[in-house]
């Protein structure tokens, strides 16, 4: 157990110069002392314990990530960067994790440097994403389970389609559809071909959606009603896994 903190703007600077250290330097080793640096750290009050665990995905990693927050009393925790930051490094291992040969690969900046201030970005952070899917649906987390059955690093075709745009994946009756129509209960995964480019998939409804939310009020439709409306394409998937 460690004491929950958050990086100061030292800290951010400090993780931020890190993640670019890794690209010249892949092997480099997370600097796990920062989070506990007063230099670089906040305390966070009431001061509260975090645990070191693994998650299973992304839906049991949003779904302590939520406990935590509200245990913690923390305001507005989605506009928090040092906290999303330091939490980042302290599961660094799960949401970059290293390679056979010790290598780790950090990719785009919004994966693990909370983009607070962009609404299409910041749904892409590998903590900050799915506490906000999980938090929107906290009344039914699995009813989001397209967008979360992937390990923590690997967001997948779905998330990655659907989560940009706030106005579908806060959609109760949008995130259902798409775990009935791409999600297999049990394999506990992606049905076959839903992550693909063949018709009917993801990507084709992320596009449909972008068009019907147009003319239609899709926040006031259920799932079922949405689902009319898709064309003969998505037949494919419609069928039960």
């Amino acid at each position: 157990l460690m004491k929950l903190r958050q990086f100061n703007d030292a800290g951010m600077a400090e993780f931020a110069k890190y993640r670019l250290e890794l690209f010249a330097e892949p092997t480099k080793r997370p600097p796990a002392e920062l989070l506990e640096d007063p230099a670089v750290t906040d305390s966070i009050s009431p001061e509260f314990e975090i645990e070191s665990r693994i998650f299973a995905n992304r839906l049991e990693a949003g779904q302590y990530l939520n406990e935590l927050v509200t245990a913690a009393g923390i305001s507005q925790p989605e506009k928090n960067r040092g906290l999303w930051a330091w939490l980042t490094l302290f599961y660094f291992d799960q949401v970059c994790p290293a390679d056979p040969s010790g290598a780790r690969s950090p990719k785009e900046e919004a994966r693990l440097v909370a983009q607070v201030d962009n609404f299409q970005r910041f749904y892409r952070h590998l903590l900050l994403g799915p506490f906000l899917i999980v938090r929107t649906h906290l009344d039914q987390p699995e009813r989001a389970n397209a967008f979360l059955c992937n390990p923590l690093h690997q967001p997948g075709e779905i998330a990655e389609q659907l989560a940009s745009r706030k106005e579908l994946v806060t959609n109760r009756a949008v995130v259902e559809l798409t775990t009935k129509l791409y999600y297999d209960p049990a394999q506990k995964t992606f049905r076959r071909g839903a992550t693909n480019k063949v018709r009917g998939a993801a990507r084709r409804l992320s596009a449909l959606l972008n068009q019907l939310d147009l003319t239609w009020y899709l926040y006031g439709m259920t799932a079922e009603e949405i689902a009319a409306l898709l064309p003969k394409e998505f037949d494919r998937f419609r069928t039960p896994a």
